[in-house]
């Protein structure tokens, strides 16, 4: 059977499947119910007409006159699927079409009550008095049907009690869907809504209970167990209210997706729409990340029918950014890494097959020059987006060499590769870290910054950088951290309890990334504005209260040249807008690949380092590196 919510108002509508019998006994059974609502509307007609005198009427003629209503109104209302499950049960287009039937048969009785009133004796008035009586009784047999729907639903016993908060047109929505589901996994208790005009308003006979701030004491009353969402556009500062206001309660908050991100998952799933869109409030929401609207579609055009090769293929970042410029329809989109179960896995999220065995892929170690030489010269990409990079900053504080290697002369090894096969367009992705770096890992990718510069101004073409700061859920990163300690019983571990970053959504990372290869230009370093600083004990407190556990926060205190705020733009650096709300630009110092001195590079880890730091390992220290 298959079911067609109406997210206003009215019954689901049944559409009987072969074999389905029920649906088909309640359409053959509302016929039956219009057509007795015609033969009491033509009898009241007949009884008013002739002011109650029932020796007036002829009762032959009754039989045929009411035998041709009938027999009008049920091949009307077959032929305006009326009687096929087309409308949803009790909504205004049932309506609409009850009424275009009715004025049928009205008119057929009065064309035949015109022809025949001789022979059967019964004035020609009486179709036009009977029309209302039969709509009216329709109406009302649809009406009550609808009120005993709704007023007495039937649930599992698995049922959640719920409070909807909004009672506004997702509110009522979900209150109609919530009622008219048997299988509903959510029992409606009542709405909560801030405007005051709301407080006597029922939807399906569930009633507005309060305003938000008595959200805590409803909660009590009602004994519910979970609030739903119900706001188009709510943001994260009320999302965070609302969930301090019923911290402890033993309650869920769950959140409705985007309408676009519901009507896009519900087309996998013959167009039910449903109760399973719902989940529960995450950091996201907390932290407040909206994708920024830079509209890639319309800036795109430089992928679209290039050979487009990616580094670091496998990783986070990488793996996006082949989602995204694949929507784009490439020549030829080259995913490079040196991880293969990486690159299986962006293979499998992008075709639905990790064979493997195709020229999408490509195993290859930035480190090594010559295989990069050979894989640019063989596949003459024309636009390359370099995501390869070692990122962990405390690791790199004890391995520089590491990080100098990878990204450093790997950066500048995939440079030099795409130099020579005269790439047009070459994206460096970097970090807020890079901006006054105090790191290995910040060093190490401003120097990338700097090589990209250079690269610029020898080729002429847009070499560009683009900088952003923590990635959330990226492999790695914070909240997966979290997420682990939290599950495993703690305790979570805090550097500082003033310590603040920028986040930002994959997603978000991957369209500023593609954009930048758009408007930049050479040696231009793109930075987004990411809003305000998070502060990560906050986050670490929210995800505690969140899991209903009683976890340990512990402060590790910062680790060596690591910064207590981040920052997006160098103090030697100029921001300067770039015709976008979102996006400003500064422009990088070139750096030659023959000043590159590792000696010197390693001797300035050491000197940030401090004391109290670990070892580094600087073996092979002596070694300088040049182009």
């Amino acid at each position: 059977m298959n079911t067609t919510s109406n997210t206003a108002s009215g019954i689901s509508a049944t559409t009987p499947a072969d074999g389905d019998a029920k649906p088909r006994l309640w359409l053959w059974s509302q016929a039956i119910l219009d057509s007795l609502s015609w033969a009491i509307a033509l009898l009241l007609a007949v009884l008013l007409r002739y002011e109650l005198d029932v020796r007036l009427i002829n009762p032959g003629g009754m039989v045929l006159l009411v035998a041709v209503a009938v027999a009008t109104q049920l091949i009307a209302g077959w032929s305006l699927s009326l009687y096929r499950g087309r409308y949803t049960f009790g909504s205004i287009h049932e309506a609409r079409v009850l009424v275009a039937t009715t004025l049928i048969v009205a008119a057929v009785t009065a064309v035949f009550l015109f022809l025949t009133v001789q022979e059967i004796h019964i004035a020609r008035s009486v179709s036009a008095i009977a029309f209302p009586f039969a709509a009216l009784i329709m109406a009302a047999v649809r009406y009550a049907k609808r009120l005993y729907v709704e007023g007495k639903p039937t649930f599992g016993e698995e049922a959640q009690k719920t409070l909807i908060y909004g009672a506004g047109f997702l509110g009522n929505s979900l209150v109609t869907r919530m009622v008219q589901d048997p299988e509903s996994p959510y029992v409606p208790v009542g709405l909560v809504d801030d405007d005051t005009a709301k407080k006597h308003l029922r939807l399906s006979s569930v009633g507005v209970l309060g305003r938000g701030d008595e959200l805590p004491e409803i909660i009590k009353r009602t004994r519910s167990t979970v609030v739903v969402l119900a706001m188009a556009h709510i943001d994260a500062t009320r999302i965070r209210e609302i969930s301090d206001s019923v911290s402890g309660l033993g309650v869920k908050v769950l959140v409705l997706p985007p309408l676009q991100e519901m009507l896009t998952s519900n087309t996998n799933r013959d167009n039910r729409g449903g109760l399973s869109d719902f989940r529960e409030i995450d950091v996201e929401d907390l932290i407040g990340r909206r994708p920024v609207d830079i509209q890639v579609d319309q800036i795109a055009g430089y992928v679209t029918g290039k050979r487009v090769l990616v580094t670091g293929a496998g990783g986070s970042i990488g793996s996006e950014l082949c989602r995204q410029l694949h929507g784009f329809d490439p020549a030829e989109l080259i995913m490079l890494d040196r991880d293969e179960s990486g690159l299986q896995h962006t293979q499998l999220s992008i075709f639905g097959h990790g064979l493997l065995n195709d020229n999408t892929t490509v195993l290859a170690d930035i480190r090594d020059a010559d295989a990069l030489d050979e894989i640019f010269a063989k596949r003459r990409p024309e636009v390359v987006f370099h995501a390869a990079a070692l990122k962990h900053a405390p690791l790199l504080q004890m391995y520089p060499k590491e990080g100098w290697q990878t990204n450093v002369i790997g950066s500048l090894n995939v440079l030099t590769a795409a130099r020579n096969v005269d790439v047009e367009t070459f994206v460096n992705v970097s970090t807020d870290k890079a901006a006054s770096p105090s790191t290995a890992l910040g060093h190490s990718k401003r120097a990338a910054e700097k090589l990209t510069s250079w690269m610029a101004g020898e080729t002429g073409k847009r070499y560009v950088s683009v900088r952003f700061g923590n990635v959330i859920g990226s492999r790695g990163s914070m909240l997966p951290l979290f997420t682990d300690q939290i599950n495993k019983g703690g305790p979570v571990t805090v550097t500082h309890r003033d310590v603040t970053r920028f986040f930002m959504t994959i997603p978000e990372a991957c369209q500023l990334v593609i954009q930048a290869g758009a408007i930049g230009n050479g040696g231009d370093v793109l930075i987004l504005d990411m809003g305000d600083p998070v502060r990560i004990m906050d986050v670490a407190e929210r995800m505690i209260a969140m899991s209903g556990k009683k976890i340990e926060i512990k402060i590790t205190g910062l680790r060596p040249s690591e910064k207590l705020h981040e920052q997006l733009t160098g103090d030697d650096e100029v921001k300067d807008p770039d015709g976008h709300p979102k996006i400003s630009h500064t422009h990088a110092r070139p750096l030659a690949p023959a000043d590159l001195s590792l000696e010197l590079w390693l001797q300035r880890c050491r000197d940030e380092a401090g004391d109290g730091a670990p070892s580094i390992d600087d073996s092979d220290g002596d070694i300088a590196a040049g182009a």
